[in-house]
């Protein structure tokens, strides 16, 4: 009973397995960048980057159809040029950056649906907006597979320099001239994973999978290592339960896994150790912290 509930889908269905495969590697990946964005109060810009890409991805469409690198190129070119854009008018002009960012995402959605909608239909529209993780296949996993090892060797390689700069940035450029080069490759990596994350889940919840593993693992711990290693486990059992509980009930996977990361984050949000509700209540004794 047990094995048929949890396990028989995977062992009997190849495009289970695939869908399981591509949600952890989103997982592995982006979760330790969810919980930087949420240090440094960037996590709304997640949302926004991941709406920018879609333009990009459009163009890919609309040249090639639904192909893999088509589509990747042109979101990663994109995402980069909102990303700059913004923060290019957000020197230049009285905007700040989160103002900016805005309004090239409003201006990207709406730009992107328009192209596919002229080209394909309103399948291909919901394709793109809402992925499908049970479709799949060898070469996106192949792409999957790929960003998420360069987003974990990245993050690897900037740890020390995106963790400084992260809780005291003045102290790093005082020490340091890495502050810009750190900020550039973190974003790279964002907006790389937001494209992976598009293949998957579509522009719409890209970003699920990493800002809500998270944002419940701030609840916690307050250590960004544990913070990491939590959010990473709670985006693989996302995935996991996710995949489960659409298999059984044929409610379409790509919510359900985005909705198990919500529950993952209610249940932190009260019970949490570093944060939740119950903690808050609760009267503590004397010197405890």
């Amino acid at each position: 009973m047990i094995y048929d509930l949890l396990f028989a889908p995977f062992a009997e269905f190849e495009f289970m397995r695939r869908a399981l495969i591509g949600g952890m590697a989103l997982a592995l990946a982006g979760a330790p960048l969810g919980i930087f964005l949420i240090l440094r109060r960037l996590s709304l810009t997640g949302d926004a980057m991941s709406h920018a890409i879609l333009p990009g991805a459009a163009i890919g469409y609309l040249v090639s159809g639904l192909s893999l690198g088509a589509m990747t190129l042109g979101g990663l070119i994109a995402g980069f040029v909102v990303a700059l854009a913004s923060g290019a008018v957000a020197r230049v002009t009285v905007l700040r950056e989160d103002a900016s960012l805005a309004a090239f995402y409003l201006i990207s959605l709406a730009l992107g649906v328009t192209i596919v909608s002229l080209k394909g239909s309103n399948i291909d529209l919901l394709h793109v907006l809402f992925g499908n993780v049970l479709a799949l296949d060898e070469p996106t996993l192949y792409l999957l597979a790929a960003i998420a090892s360069m987003t974990l060797f990245g993050l690897a390689l900037i740890y020390r320099p995106l963790v400084l700069e992260t809780v005291d940035p003045l102290f790093l450029a005082s020490v340091s001239r890495a502050g810009a080069p750190v900020q550039l490759i973190f974003l790279a990596l964002v907006v790389m994973n937001l494209v992976a994350g598009f293949h998957a889940l579509g522009t719409l919840m890209a970003v699920g999978l990493m800002m809500l593993p998270a944002a419940a693992a701030r609840m916690w711990s307050a250590d960004i290592s544990a913070m990491s290693i939590i959010a990473c486990a709670i985006g693989v059992a996302s995935a996991y339960l996710g995949l489960i509980v659409s298999f059984h009930t044929g409610a379409p996977s790509g919510p359900l896994v985005i909705l198990v990361a919500g529950l993952f984050y209610l249940v932190s949000l009260v019970f949490g150790r570093a944060g939740g509700l119950v903690r808050l209540i609760r009267p503590r004794r004397h010197l405890e912290a």
